[in-house]
Order: C-alpha cells, then structure tokens, then sequence
C-alpha cells in the first residue's frame, strides 16, 4: 500500500471539527465557483458568437463575389455587372462552395398613406436558397415567383411595417429614383414579416424579386450586383481563407470578400468577447490557485506535529512532500468535479429552457445562447486540476523544512 495516499486520504476526509475543516470547505468552494465560472463562461461566449454570426450568413451567405472596387462602401448598391460563366465555373468547381446565387441591391422609398420610409431592397430570384432567409420570417409566407414577369411581392421587417403600420397582405408602393433623376414606381402586396434582431438590418432591407430591380433599373436578366457564396463549414473563419483564394483566380474586374468584411463591426465586436473570456479565465484561475496555496499552507501548520512524528521515524522529505501534495490534489479535484457538474448544470438548464434573457435590441438575440464544446469544457478541468497541483509544490516544500524535535513540542 501506498503509505503516503493512505494517510493522506485519512485526514482529507476527516470528520473532525477543526479550523482547517473550514479552511477546506472554503478552498473547495473557491475552486469549485472558478472552474464553474469558466465553464459558463466559455459555453456561453461560443454560443453568442454562434448564433450571432449565423444570423448573418443566413442574411447574406458566407462570402460576396461582385464588381471589384476598393474604395467603394459594400453595403450601398452594387456597381452592375454582367452574369460570367467563367466565375460561375470557378465557384461551381470549388469543393467547399455549397451553393452560390445571383443578387442585387436598390435603394427605394416605401410609401403608405402619407407615412414613408427608406429602404434597401434585396433582389434575389427563384433559385435562392430560401431555408436561409425563411428563419427570420415571423408570418406570412415566401415570395411568388412568376417565370413570364416579376413577382409583385416584398418582404418587410418587423420594424418597418411597424413604422408604416403595414400589415400581412397590405398594399404599398415603392418609389425608385435613377440616375437621371427620374422616379418611377411599383405596387407591391407584403408576402411576409420578417425579424433577424440585428437592428441594421431590420431597420433597412426589404427583400423582393431580382427582376422586379432589373425592370426599374433597365437591367437586361444577365445583368445582377453580383453572387452570394454560401460554405459547406465555415469553421475557424474558413470564409475569409476561401474569399483569399478565390479573389486569385477571378477575372479581373471581379473581387471576392467575406461578410467579416463587409460588416467588420459586428464581427470585431463578437471578437471583443474572446478578451472578456480571457480576462475572466485568468482571474478565476488565481482565485483558485491562491485560495489552495493558503489552504495548504495553514494545514502544514496544523499538522506541525504529525510531521515531526512521521520524520522522527523515518519518512523521508520526499514522500513528506507527496502527502501533502495528495491531500491538496484531493481538496482540488473535489472541488473541480463540483464546478463541472455545477457549470454545466447551469449551461444544459439554459440551453433547455432559455431562462436568461437579452435585450434583443442591444445583443441581436432574445435569450442567452449555449454552445457546450465538450473538448474545450474536459480542457478546462485538466488544466485547472494541472495549475493547481503545480502551484502547491512550493508550499508543500514548507512541511520538509520543519525540524522533528520542534514540531513534536509544537503546540
């Protein structure tokens, strides 16, 4: 038997009332509300940058592919440029593209009655990928497409029909206005309400038929802003890597760029949470690790005398040094397990129930999202527990410093 995990587990688990016993308790629940701490932490900032990014691809693909021109804003209209079969091919044959559409954006004025409001009108045809945009629509249904003309049709968001006090089936007209400052205008009947929760986009896009924006531009069908690229993964920003390689083989009046890109304000702002996340791990981490070093440090007192008894026969430093390492190895794993099991306890009660909620307005999202990585959560307790047991090996050093005779008239 292994003399030194014997006796250490003999007075860890001690029943006795003591001083130390509460010492214990205390360092246990230090380490156990840390380790919790970066649990929820961690699950909880990989469910927000989750699902606020996906609401943005969903809203427009992964990747843009249109008319090159650096110095021009990505979020007003497109320069118009020519459908290619060239680019078509390349984005056809590139293995990680699930699917790319053709799109095209128009600034419009909305008008009901006396109210108005402007607007950004989303092109897109009948080949759409639908699953996407179909998240957001809270009622009514998806746009009519008409093969002979264009679909009369338009989907608003929440915000706008509020503003113009629109309501599913309504009728109201779009005024366009072109470039030699003549406007034209189109009736269209509102299919759907939609709702992302990003404030941007809500309060500025309507969506619509592509050829109802090639009508009123006198845009002939291969004519369009450009293609949105949606990935089969888009792990670990594996969209800005694709946009890189696919800006080296389009032709030269094309370009390519991510949505990070194209909306770096909301992205920088989710990359903001990474630092947040960081700050916290190393607080919690010296929380716990301090609160362990003080634990050990006032049981090496309290035990002066059963140290200067095990020296006077015959135990070494070494193995001196062990059991304390094992007594405080146990009070810290004891008191991991119970920050996992707290953590994600709390994490599997929000992911199910939803019972933290958000200011949509301010956050994109109406409820705390929860994305449990179970590698990075069995990653946390590992290192936590390795931390731990490593910064204690100092202290443990006090208890081979202690003289027999001494410790043994130690009161």
């Amino acid at each position: 038997m292994n003399t030194t995990w014997y006796i250490a587990k003999r007075i860890a688990f001690n029943k006795q009332k003591t001083f130390s016993r509460f010492i214990i308790r205390l360092s246990v629940a230090a380490t156990a509300i840390s380790v919790a701490a970066m649990i929820i932490t961690i699950c909880f900032v990989n469910g927000f940058q989750k699902e606020v990014s996906e609401k943005v691809f969903n809203f427009w693909g992964n990747i843009r592919v249109q008319h090159l021109e650096l110095d021009k804003s990505l979020i007003a209209e497109e320069t118009v440029i020519e459908r290619n079969d060239t680019v078509e091919n390349i984005l056809k044959n590139n293995p990680v593209i699930a699917h790319f559409q053709p799109f095209a954006t128009k600034s419009a004025v909305l008008k009901k009655g006396q109210e108005i409001a402007g607007l950004l009108l989303k092109g897109i045809d009948k080949a759409y990928d639908s699953l996407q945009l179909k998240k957001f629509i809270i009622k009514g249904r998806w746009l009519h497409f008409n093969d002979s003309s264009y679909s009369k049709e338009i989907i608003l968001s929440e915000a706008i029909a509020n503003e113009l006090n629109l309501n599913l089936n309504d009728t109201a007209t779009l005024f366009f206005i072109s470039p030699n400052n003549q406007s034209t205008y189109r009736k269209v009947l509102i299919a759907a309400i939609y709702r992302t929760g990003i404030e941007e986009y809500d309060k500025l896009f309507g969506i619509t038929d592509l050829k109802l924006l090639q009508r009123v531009s006198n845009l002939t069908s291969n004519e369009i802003g450009g293609y949105e690229i949606i990935l089969k993964h888009n792990n670990h920003g594996e969209d800005t890597t694709v946009s890189k390689q696919l800006n080296e083989v389009l032709p030269t009046v094309w370009g390519s760029r991510s949505i990070r890109e194209v909306y770096p304000n909301i992205f920088d702002w989710l990359a903001i949470l990474d630092n947040n996340r960081t700050i916290i791990f190393i607080v919690m981490s010296i929380v716990a690790v301090i609160n362990l070093i003080t634990c050990l440090l006032i049981l090496v007192l309290e035990r002066t005398r059963m140290i200067g008894v095990l020296k006077s026969v015959g135990m070494r430093d070494g193995a001196l040094q062990k059991l304390f390492l094992y007594y405080a190895g146990l009070i810290a794993l004891k008191g991991t397990a119970i920050g996992a099991l707290l953590g994600l306890g709390i994490c599997i009660l929000q992911q199910t129930t939803g019972i933290i909620t958000l200011n949509e307005a301010n956050y994109y999202i109406a409820y705390a999202p929860v994305q449990i990585i179970w590698w990075q959560v069995g990653l946390i307790i590992l290192v936590t527990i390795i931390v731990c047991i490593a910064s204690l090996i100092l202290p443990a050093l006090l208890a081979t410093s202690i003289k027999p005779v001494k410790a043994i008239q130690f009161r």
